[in-house]
């Protein structure tokens, strides 16, 4: 399959009473995958959230930014995901190499490697004081269901929330992608029945995407009379640095950054987010302990 690059598409529908958004994230995912060494299980649990995660970016403005922990009891652990309103995103899983049986519907077993009990706990920096914090209890696991039920409780939004994740046999991503579609006030009950029906009788997310269909086409088929207003870039971008690394190892403090020397002569830190190995020589960690004793 040739490679499309991700995007999201933002939208209204139904006069301005629907906030439509519908997006692709294959590459990101299948990058997250290479980096991280996901298995499949673990890839489509992680390709969810994070696909979820670029939607709810998208929701925000400037500067502002949202983190994701999903946190079930399943073997995978915690589940990260952060996204900002310029389309970047980033994301790992506690336990990468998790990999179950297929569920009985002959898919890859999310809820199983997420678990059926736990948080999904959302936090947004905007800008204010005290980030805002939403959290709630997963319901199914498969992360969808999760996402719609975050958006009617913590948000107080009916929303419909579809996630998917298509795995290759050699393991890479086929597809990945999503969409979120909220519900405003105003709509007639007949209006939100055709809602219903549409998405209860659409394709899966992944099987819209392998038949080549563009994030517009996947709203269309959701919402025939969707306004496309704008779109944007989605990529893969990780905040890391040498200098990041550099403040966080100043404050570890004089005794631990002595012991690194005396013990080990150098320093190897990895980012959780995107797997880089950052190394530091005798000489420089010698140089950041001046730093911790100024």
């Amino acid at each position: 399959m040739e490679n499309k690059k991700d995007r999201l598409i933002r939208g209204t529908a139904m006069n301005g009473k629907v906030r439509a958004f519908a997006v692709r994230t294959t590459e990101l995912v299948d990058e997250l995958r290479r980096r991280h060494d996901t298995y499949p299980t673990a890839t489509a649990a992680l390709g969810r959230t994070v696909t979820a995660a670029a939607i709810m970016g998208a929701m925000l403005k400037g500067q502002e930014k949202l983190a994701i922990m999903v946190k079930g009891n399943g073997p995978l652990g915690q589940i990260i995901a952060e996204s900002n309103a310029l389309g970047e995103v980033r994301g790992y899983v506690q336990n990468p190499h998790v990999h179950l049986p297929s569920n009985s519907l002959g898919k890859l077993d999310v809820a199983g490697a997420v678990g059926t009990e736990g948080f999904i706990d959302i936090s947004k920096d905007l800008g204010m004081k005290e980030p805002y914090r939403g959290s709630v209890p997963i319901v199914s696991g498969e992360l969808g269901e999760d996402f719609t039920y975050y958006f009617a409780v913590s948000e107080q939004t009916p929303a419909a929330v579809g996630l998917g994740v298509l795995v290759e046999t050699d393991n890479s991503v086929r597809v990945a992608g999503g969409f979120i579609i909220q519900l405003l006030p105003g709509l007639t009950d007949e209006e939100i029945t055709e809602i219903e029906r549409a998405v209860g009788a659409m394709p899966s997310v992944t099987s819209v995407l392998d038949q080549g269909l563009e994030p517009e086409e996947m709203l269309r088929l959701l919402l025939p009379d969707a306004v496309v207003l704008d779109e944007l870039d989605i990529r893969f971008v990780c905040q890391c640095s040498r200098e990041r690394i550099e403040q966080t190892l100043v404050s570890l403090g004089q005794h631990e950054l002595e012991q690194l020397i005396e013990e080990d002569d150098q320093a190897e830190v990895i980012c959780h987010y995107c797997n880089e190995a950052y190394i530091f020589n005798k000489d420089e960690l010698q140089v950041i302990l001046d730093q911790a004793k100024s």
